[in-house]
């Protein structure tokens, strides 16, 4: 018995991925699809450069982390895929707030010099310092870097940091 929905393919090949299904798992106009083959059938899924580089986000977020002694969170479009520090078992994986999203789309570089609010996953908040910087990649926004601390305020040299972190990582893209 089948539960899907069900879409005629065109004659260049192609078909039509509901509006809702597109809106459900953030699939925006330009984004990149991998397409997997199993047995017979055929599974889409929103491709991460990132995602496929975790190992190394891992190994940067890690190094970072023992250097500041800062949370560091790394994040792709929808989900974070490295982090290190005391938050990192609450954030490894999960998804990202619809504010980090819009950070990541605008291709901001952020840092919150007062002890503020954070989302960074929905539903979620954190209350400390921070700085943002997002991960360019071909002119795309692919993802973000996020230097966050509880106690100890952001200093220029944080802000510079993520900014470094975020250009290492687009530089393994390359």
């Amino acid at each position: 018995m089948s539960t899907g929905i069900v879409r005629r393919i065109d004659e260049l090949g192609r078909i039509v991925i509901p509006k809702e299904i597109r809106k459900n798992l953030r699939i925006k106009n330009g984004d990149n699809l991998e397409i997997l083959v199993e047995g017979e059938n055929i599974t889409l899924r929103k491709y991460s450069q990132i995602e496929n580089a975790t190992d190394m986000a891992m190994i940067y977020a890690d190094s970072f982390n023992q250097v500041l002694k800062y949370n560091i969170i790394i994040t792709d479009t929808d989900k974070v895929v490295a982090a290190a520090g005391s938050l990192k078992k609450k954030y490894l994986n999960m998804g990202i707030s619809d504010t980090l999203t819009s950070m990541i789309e605008r291709r901001e570089a952020f840092v919150e010099r007062k002890k503020s609010n954070i989302e960074i996953s929905p539903g979620i908040t954190e209350f400390g310092y921070y700085t943002l910087a997002t991960i360019i990649n071909n002119g795309d926004s692919i993802g973000s870097v996020v230097i966050l601390s509880l106690d100890t305020p952001m200093l220029e040299q944080e802000e510079k940091l993520a900014m470094i972190l975020a250009n290492m990582l687009s530089n393994y893209f390359v």
